[in-house]
Parts: structure tokens; sequence; C-alpha cells
């Protein structure tokens, strides 16, 4: 289910090199599922240039968290 979740934020991403590809209705539809877990990012990590790196710390977190999720199961499953 995170891979899919990735697969729309590089999607989103890549809108981006297209000139309005975000107002269609695809961009439109990412933007709202993704919009939300990239703005706190954007608030924190400052844009360089034309080059926003907040989404590439926002992927790197959601693989941490995800990381964290599935340790905290093993553990869990593994005391019974």
């Amino acid at each position: 289910m995170t891979e899919i979740y990735y697969f729309m934020i590089i999607g989103y991403l890549i809108l981006s090199w297209f000139p309005n590809a975000r107002g269609s209705f695809v961009g439109g539809l990412l933007s709202k599922l993704v919009e939300p877990y990239l703005a706190p990012f954007r608030k924190i990590i400052p844009s360089i240039g034309f080059i926003d790196l907040s989404p590439i710390v926002a992927l790197i977190a959601l693989k941490f968290v995800v990381m964290g999720i599935f340790a905290v199961l093993d553990f869990i499953v593994g005391l019974f």
C-alpha cells in the first residue's frame, strides 16, 4: 500500500515538470492526496532555487515510518 503512495508522490512531482499538468483532473486528484503530506516538509525544508528537496525528505521519512511500524509489529509478533 505504501508503494502506491510513493508512486503517487513521484507522479505528482513529474507533473510539476509539465505546464498546466497539475491543473488537470489527475493533477488535482494527486494534489488532494499528496499535498497534505508534503506541506509540513515544505514549511521546514527551503527550496534551493527551483529545486524542491522536501519531497525527497518526505519519501525518506515515509520509508522510515513504514520500517518502524514493521519493526514494532515484528517485535510484538515475536513475543507470542
